[in-house]
């Protein structure tokens, strides 16, 4: 009942933002100030994929707030691609953003296809073994159901046991799903079912069908799924917040210079008003930190 009452006051909360929210004038850049300082700190080795220009990994799904296609139907707009062009700027270089998928980031960023991933990735133990990362959001999970269904509240692994769930291969919800689906079974419940959908439009198809139940991914972009239309809501949260961060190639030092990108930006202003335009206020950070704690399941 807890995590479901908070859900609904996030939701709320969450609503109140996207109403404010103005898509056509997002679309414009907001100003970023060079920050020498950020400058100074990248490594005199570090070779960018293209010389003077910061090559950034984004979702190419449409999943809004965090990236989704301007009214052209080309240029990516969302918090995410807000976030990259602060990094770009402060740093004094040309922003590329390239569309990627999910299960792509990690061998694009090893094998060197592109300076950063901003994919709403969270931090974890395992992913640092890989990676470096420079905090930027704190994220929390949301179970999102069509509005008229019968499912009041998602607490814990019994409400989804027989369920159809839709979760991304590889994500932390995967794994909390996974997780949960082990105590079902122990406790003599059926487990969830894990749907696993590539892409947004066929995620919301499914739930408007029937051909899912439940929608298991981030919070920012369940709630303005929900205020948007009105055809889902928000039933509860996952039991755990992350951290979602930059994402660089181990060793290479470049995530010290992005770390002082965003906190040279949350000094001046510029980071929150970026969160603030896309209704993400709640998920700030006070500082960006490098490799913190990751999540643990």
């Amino acid at each position: 009942m807890r995590n479901g009452l908070l859900a609904l006051t996030l939701l709320s909360l969450s609503a109140a933002s996207q109403a404010a929210i103005d898509l056509r004038a997002n679309e414009q850049p907001l100003p970023v100030t060079r920050d020498e300082q950020a400058i100074a700190k990248i490594p005199a080795n570090y070779a960018f994929v293209e010389p003077g220009t910061l090559t950034v990994a984004i979702s190419a799904l449409n999943s809004p707030p965090l990236a989704l296609l301007a009214s052209d139907n080309r240029t990516r707009i969302g918090s995410d691609p807000d976030i990259a062009r602060l990094l770009a700027g402060s740093l004094g270089l040309k922003l590329k953003l390239v569309p990627t998928a999910w299960e792509d980031w990690p061998l694009g960023m090893t094998s060197g296809r592109y300076d950063v991933a901003l994919v709403n990735i969270a931090v974890t133990e395992q992913r640092k073994e890989k990676f470096d990362f420079a905090t930027y959001r704190v994220d929390s999970l949301a179970f999102s159901v069509k509005s008229t269904s019968d499912i009041a509240s998602v607490s814990g692994p019994a409400d989804l046991a027989g369920k159809k769930v839709i979760v991304g291969s590889g994500t932390n919800q995967e794994r909390i799903l996974l997780g949960w689906n082990a105590e079902n079974e122990a406790a003599g419940r059926q487990p969830a079912l894990p749907v696993y959908l590539t892409d947004d439009a066929s995620g919301n198809l499914y739930i408007q069908s029937g051909r899912a139940d439940v929608f298991f991914g981030p919070q920012s972009v369940a709630a303005y799924k929900a205020a948007l239309s009105g055809k889902t809501k928000v039933v509860g949260l996952g039991p755990k917040k992350a951290y979602v961060a930059t994402t660089t190639k181990k060793g290479n030092g470049l995530v010290v210079a992005l770390q002082a990108a965003l906190n040279g930006a949350i000094a001046r202003g510029e980071y929150q008003k970026v969160l603030a335009r896309w209704g993400e206020q709640g998920e700030e950070v006070t500082q960006s930190t490098v490799n913190p704690p990751g999540i643990t399941y």
